[in-house]
């Protein structure tokens, strides 16, 4: 729990898909974004690339590293996106076909097309 002095920040990263690393840090009050990533160790064995690519957050809202903290809040480091979400969706349709995707795939036998 933190003090009058402290503040008590969780921060989260995830290196790879379904792997999550975090850590409950006590910070002095004043203390920013940047601060809680030096002071945690969530970043051991990346280079230093890597690292700058990423992007924070608190509670899933983007944050500058000048940011300061409150009391319980949650920052997250952010990798950047290997594919767009769009593309990907905009392929796997393509590989699934029209028949078998989207709004229209269950249809009644006999029903017009798009009802």
């Amino acid at each position: 729990m933190a003090t009058d002095h402290t503040l008590q920040v969780t921060l989260v990263f995830s290196p790879a898909q379904r792997e999550v690393r975090g850590c409950v840090l006590q910070l002095p009050v004043g203390s920013t974004v940047a601060t809680a990533i030096r002071a945690s160790a969530v970043l051991a064995g990346l280079r230093a690339e890597e690292a700058d690519t990423l992007a924070a957050g608190i509670w899933g809202r983007k944050a500058a590293l000048g940011q300061a903290l409150r009391d319980q809040d949650r920052v997250e480091l952010y990798r950047l996106l290997t594919v767009d979400p769009k593309v990907a969706r905009r392929e796997r349709f393509a590989r699934q076909g029209a028949k078998s995707a989207g709004l229209f795939a269950k249809r009644r036998e006999g029903a017009k097309a798009g009802y």
